[in-house]
């Protein structure tokens, strides 16, 4: 049977009104009196009506997380992290697909037409400015990535840099034929990998170098080309590659795996770099250089304003977080590092008895 606060307050000798206040951490109690109904509220393991107090709030305490995928390990440490921040907050985290699919997003960014949830993180596709100056609903929304921002919160990586610090990486270990495995998912303008492409070219204005658009190669799956197929086209060009950048780590690794197939050394003949900062990365050989976005911070900031929104003044001037990257420099440019074979040993048979 769940326990009452009417069987707390009998077990610690004081008032039902007593054992509220304490519950709900209102000040004016005295010292003595909330150690007595807290250690009341440990014996007989009570815990909160959760539902009750957010009526009591007019709030449900629950927020909506959308995601174009939940598959990719990028999008699912991201979930977790949004997850683990809400949880700081005593909110949770309902967590939706839209598959990049404009319609679902409008139902994200229309709170879902329910009055469950106190406010959205949304990570859009296709949902533009204009749709969004046509939405009605007032709950408070932040956006994930650089696809939209207009009058919207939102926290992205800045894209540009990141295509630029990639190929300034590349450039900077003797790479001059920079190929590129631009990911276009088939349900959107790709307005991220128009942003990092913008990077890579400006990185190799500054290096004095023309850009040439027979080295990016588009992958849009599952209705384009794909992964394996787009490196074969950079790997046929008549003017041989040296690197290829690819604009997601899941592509890097099958990049890689291609070379591999196809007789090519990483990064002896082609260097090859990705971004996301994905485990799976670190665990090949060679293992992946990277771009990683601080997905702790994209996750922390989100939550952090809609948590602020929920609390405030949602008239307030609407924020953009640039979140952090980092360089994370590994095999696939540097080479693999030689270490010495240790000689492998065996423990000593114990002698047995005949």
């Amino acid at each position: 049977m769940r326990t009452r606060l009417k069987d707390v307050a009998e077990r610690a000798g004081v008032s039902v009104k007593t054992v509220s206040n304490v519950v709900n951490g209102y000040q004016h109690v005295s010292p003595a009196l909330r150690a007595k109904v807290t250690v009341a509220l440990e014996e007989l393991g009570y815990r909160p009506n959760l539902s009750a107090r957010t009526l009591r709030r007019g709030r449900s305490g629950m927020i909506a997380l959308a995601l174009p995928s939940v598959r990719g390990p990028y999008f699912s440490e991201l979930a977790h992290l949004i997850v683990r921040e809400a949880e700081q907050h005593e909110l949770t985290v309902l967590i939706d697909c839209t598959y990049g699919d404009l319609t679902r997003e409008q139902t994200v960014a229309e709170g879902f037409r329910t009055q469950l949830i106190d406010g959205m993180i949304l990570c859009p596709w296709q949902l533009g400015a204009t749709d969004l100056r046509r939405r009605e609903d007032t709950t408070p929304l932040v956006l994930l990535g650089e696809r939209v921002s207009n009058g919207v919160d939102s926290v992205a990586v800045d894209s540009r840099a990141v295509g630029e610090a990639a190929t300034e990486h590349l450039l900077s270990i003797g790479r001059q034929r920079i190929g590129v495995l631009r990911s276009l998912p088939s349900n959107t303008g790709g307005v991220v990998s128009k942003i990092r492409l913008d990077g890579y070219k400006r990185a190799l204005a500054a290096a004095g170098l023309e850009f040439d658009p027979a080295l990016v190669v588009d992958v849009d799956r599952p209705h384009g080309v794909d992964p394996r197929v787009a490196t074969d086209a950079l790997l046929d060009l008549p003017e041989p590659i040296d690197a290829i950048f690819c604009f997601n780590d899941e592509l890097a690794l099958v990049a890689m795996r291609r070379l591999y197939e196809q007789g090519y050394r990483v990064p002896d003949d082609i260097a090859v770099i990705g971004v996301d900062g994905i485990a799976a990365g670190a665990t090949i050989t060679p293992t992946l250089s990277t771009i990683v976005p601080d997905k702790q911070q994209i996750a922390a900031e989100a939550v952090r304003m809609l948590v602020e929104r929920i609390e405030g003044d949602s008239a307030a001037a609407r924020r953009r977080v640039k979140a952090g990257f980092t360089l994370l420099p590994r095999e696939s440019t540097m080479g693999l590092q030689r270490v010495r074979r240790r000689p492998r040993t065996r423990p000593a048979r114990q002698a047995t008895r005949s």
